[in-house]
């Protein structure tokens, strides 16, 4: 039987260099973060169980309306226990402004890594450095 978080990092891995497009959700062609875990859903499980509403990139920050945090809490379960490999991590990227920022987690400890579209990057595995880990505000998991 295949591990859900090992098929989940694998599938990430995938998408490394698919270029950032804004609301997109296709492998190789475009994402931004939320398409990544979008597309990562679709791999796994299947359709969507919800389209996301149109979305700019400041996810209604003037509001603080917590959408995408409240999305993820509809579909996903929060994460238990430590961080590790498979993790959905929600990232708050200023003190005070909504989260908005998604990422999966590919290695845990000192030497921790994570998947996430970045504007002007694409999709890339990066370490999750004290400047990202400290910007965590969720964890949930995809299985």
């Amino acid at each position: 039987m295949v591990d859900p978080r090992a098929a989940l990092v694998a599938e990430a891995r995938r998408w490394i260099g698919t270029p950032y497009v804004h609301q997109a959700s296709v492998l190789g062609a475009g994402c931004d973060c939320l398409g990544l875990v979008r597309g990562l859903w679709r791999s796994l499980h299947g359709t969507e169980p919800e389209a996301p509403p149109p979305y700019g990139p400041d996810w209604a920050e003037a509001g603080g309306d917590e959408a995408l945090w409240q999305g993820l809490a509809r579909q996903l379960r929060p994460a238990p226990g430590a961080p590790a490999p498979g993790d959905v991590l929600l990232f708050r990227m200023r003190a005070r402004s909504v989260a908005k920022h998604l990422g999966v987690l590919t290695e845990a400890g000192p030497n921790a890594r994570f998947i996430h579209a970045y504007c002007g990057h694409g999709v890339v595995e990066s370490p999750l450095s004290q400047p990202w880990a400290r910007r965590i505000v969720a964890r949930f998991e995809m299985t």
